[in-house]
């Protein structure tokens, strides 16, 4: 089936060109950061996670969110996501993709990535972080890619994937909970000493994958002969509705134990991060940017109308997302740091250099989706109308 990746109108290899542009000048950075060392970042002693580690958090979520088009589908028979759901299964893979390059380009010295198979750990949370990242990419490659290729030649995908598929609906919500566990396992760090971290981690999750594959699948039917579903992409909107919700609720819940138990520790990340500290305040525009998205995407997707209207969804569904991308991609991670354990303050902001690998790093992953989107694609309107019961 990869050979339908290789043909295609001038728009498919003109998006193909630039994001292979993208690709070279973040691995020309790259090799810039290789050669003098994680100097050129803006990471410091006192930050030492920064923009790549706030991507590789975001998109482990965006990952873990394919769960909510498989689960439905092959637990509960919902057929209204039978088409839908192979892109789901594939944004995963290009998710998880991306989040092992970002920790590949945190690393500093990539021959430590060995080291984590040389030397397993066992009792290190991020050496299970990278075992379960490492299953669930196995997983949705195998099963998207037999799924996809029983569909072709029309006939039911093998029994021997089912297990498999079950398997897989499991292993979503853990690859996020292990992620959250990281930052939550951390005592010196009071903004992510917390016991529903991962709950936080979920619904953002739930509301921000599901988002993206809702801007996704409405691009894909305006530029092929491809129809995800109105209902499928409806059912999507929902979804986002009520864990935008749920991320906003659990969100204030720390803003109330942080201030109402009056603990400096707690409430100092909360202050630098929405009102400023010592003077420092470079997140504070972004952050209110972050809150008002969510305020107004939830205003929009709250009323069944209004989510109704296609282009309504698109707009609150690009405002989760960057929203999303803000809280979690960037302030969470900063906000574990700042200020450090000695009450004090150094700012992170990342360098051009960092941004442009970061940027290198999405086009990668961009252009794994588009080669896989482009696959899957093409065989379902090589199959279009014929029922293939899953």
């Amino acid at each position: 089936m990869l050979e339908k990746a290789l043909s295609g109108s001038k728009k498919y290899w003109t998006w193909i060109f630039i994001l292979l542009v993208f690709i070279g000048i973040g691995t020309v950075n790259y090799l810039r950061q290789f050669q003098t060392g994680l100097t050129i970042t803006g990471l410091s002693r006192d930050v030492s996670w920064g923009l790549y580690i706030g991507q590789f958090t975001f998109l482990v979520g965006v990952a873990a969110s394919g769960v909510m088009l498989v689960l439905p589908y092959y637990l509960h028979n919902f057929k209204q996501f039978a088409k839908i759901t192979i892109l789901g299964e594939f944004l995963a893979v290009s998710a998880v993709i991306m989040c092992m390059l970002f920790i590949f380009v945190d690393m500093g010295q990539p021959m430590r990535v060995m080291n984590i198979l040389l030397y397993p750990t066992p009792n290190s949370v991020m050496f299970w972080d990278a075992m379960v990242l490492s299953g669930y990419l196995a997983l949705n490659i195998i099963i998207g890619w037999v799924v996809l290729g029983s569909d072709r030649k029309g006939i039911a995908p093998p029994k021997w994937v089912k297990p498999i598929i079950y398997l897989s609906i499991a292993w979503a919500p853990l690859i996020h909970t292990v992620t959250a566990f990281l930052y939550a396992g951390i005592p010196g760090r009071h903004f992510w000493l917390t016991a529903i971290m991962a709950a936080r981690f979920l619904a953002s999750a739930f509301s921000g994958g599901p988002a993206l594959l809702i801007i996704l699948a409405l691009i894909i039917r305006k530029t092929t002969k491809f129809d995800p579903g109105k209902e499928a992409i409806q059912t999507l909107g929902k979804i986002v509705t009520y864990f935008m919700i749920t991320n906003v609720f659990f969100l204030g819940l720390e803003f109330f134990t942080a201030f109402y138990s009056n603990i400096p520790g707690h409430m100092h990340p909360f202050k630098y991060l929405f009102a400023g500290l010592d003077g420092h305040a470079k997140l504070v525009p972004l952050m209110w940017t972050s809150v008002i998205l969510a305020i107004a995407s939830i205003a929009l997707l709250i009323f069944p109308a209004v989510r109704r209207n296609e282009s309504t969804l698109a707009i609150a569904s690009a405002m989760v997302f960057i929203s999303l991308w803000i809280d979690k991609g960037f302030g969470l991670i900063i906000g574990g740091f700042v200020p450090n354990m000695f009450e004090k303050v150094t700012e992170y902001w990342p360098t051009m250099p960092e941004t442009l690998i970061t940027i290198g790093v999405w086009a990668a992953g961009f252009l794994v989706l588009t080669i896989l989107y482009k696959i899957a694609i093409t065989v379902r309107e090589e199959t279009a109308g014929v029922e293939i019961e899953h």
